[in-house]
């Protein structure tokens, strides 16, 4: 697998989780003592790895939650538009060649 394609598949991965701690978080919010999720991002040489942790707090954000959600599939949109676009001009190129 190429760069870009590893690039987009990390993004992909990454905002997967960020949308399953969401959902989590919002499915125990009324859970008594209830810690909720909070995903690390960190940069590798090709993309992006999560790691999901515990909040120090107890409690959980509503709002913050509707925003995590919003913002976690737009990612995903986007890193599924890099690798469509990038199926796109590798297709492209393989018509000029043959």
């Amino acid at each position: 697998m190429n760069t870009i394609s590893s690039i987009a598949v990390s993004g992909v991965h990454a905002a997967a989780t960020r949308l399953d701690v969401s959902a989590h978080n919002l499915a125990n919010e009324q859970t008594p003592g209830f810690r909720r999720q909070v995903v690390h991002q960190s940069q590798e040489k090709a993309g992006v790895v999560a790691s999901v942790g515990k909040a120090d707090e107890i409690g959980s954000d509503l709002a913050a939650e509707m925003v995590e959600q919003a913002a976690a599939s737009y990612t995903y949109k986007a890193n599924l538009k890099t690798i469509q676009t990038q199926d796109q001009m590798l297709g492209s190129l393989l018509d000029l060649k043959a």
